[in-house]
């Protein structure tokens, strides 16, 4: 279904009876038709969320969006609207190995991905990635030196400001944020581990797996929290490996599971599928 003349909300409020009625009252009020929905209560946390889709020929975004600011308190929603049409701004952060970011830009320019790529940054210079295509996307070198840290995520914060990235995307970024920079970016920060998490965390992580003997190796994306690798889980995958497959090929099945969980997961978030509940996610898959 194409996104033109459509608008997406999401919320989450206390749970109580009449939540639905209300919201679609109120859009029916304002000449929208709702095209798809989603919702669900947490039993455990008391709250309500909600995912809409709706068609408005009556009314474009701004008015939208003060209808809802009138409406809004009476439910104690937190909500977003967004006009489907528009494109996220998304940076994205790279090391040494770069099949994630390989992989996402593949997948940008054949239309799989509908997001604006405002930057890639990465603590390695160009070169490292000379087989990649860049062409109309800005890279930035910012190396981490020894005593630099606090300078080099004070240029990585400006850059995120200057180019208005809406999110930012650690894919296979090696470089652990600091707390401070990871409150900022609080939810739309997301990370892809190479583990399926909780799992070995340190160094060589594939290595520590065979050693293990481990039966079921996989990729975790995740919101980045100041706790690290604590944030809350957004997609998961898994494959099964046996006593005959090497570090090597872990390797090989990790570097696969990681770009396909980081697909899944930019194509969830970029069509507002993705909502916080506390150290919990809400996922509504299509």
């Amino acid at each position: 279904m194409s996104a033109a003349g459509q608008f997406v909300i999401t919320l989450s409020c206390p749970d109580r009876a009449g939540i639905v009625a209300a919201v679609s009252n109120h859009l029916a009020a304002n000449q929208c038709n709702i095209v798809e929905a989603q919702q669900f209560g947490d039993a455990e946390t008391g709250r309500f969320f909600m995912r809409l889709v709706f068609e408005s020929a009556q009314h474009g975004l701004e008015p939208l969006r003060t209808s809802f600011d009138d409406f809004a308190p009476s439910l104690k929603m937190q909500w977003t609207l967004r006009d489907r049409s528009r494109r996220r701004r998304v940076m994205l952060l790279v090391s040494k190995f770069d099949h994630c970011l390989a992989d996402t830009l593949y997948r940008w320019r054949i239309g799989e991905l509908a997001m604006d790529i405002v930057g890639v940054v990465a603590n390695h210079p160009i070169e490292t990635y000379r087989h990649l295509d860049f062409d109309g996307i800005p890279f930035h070198y910012l190396p981490v030196e020894r005593d630099g840290k606090v300078q080099q995520e004070a240029e990585l914060w400006s850059l995120i400001g200057q180019s208005g990235a809406e999110l930012v995307v650690l894919a296979r970024y090696m470089q652990v944020l600091s707390s401070e920079l990871a409150g900022r970016l609080a939810g739309r920060c997301i990370n892809i581990h190479h583990s399926f998490l909780p799992g070995f965390k340190g160094a060589r992580p594939y290595h520590q797996a065979h050693r293990r003997g481990v039966k079921l190796i996989g990729a975790t994306a995740h919101f980045v929290t100041g706790d690290l690798d604590e944030g809350p889980i957004i997609e998961q995958d898994i494959e099964r490996v046996t006593h005959a497959d090497t570090p090597d090929d872990l390797i090989r099945i990790g570097r696969d599971i990681e770009r396909r969980v980081l697909a899944r997961t930019l194509r969830l978030y970029l069509d507002d599928r993705v909502l916080l509940n506390g150290s919990k996610t809400v996922v509504f898959h299509s």
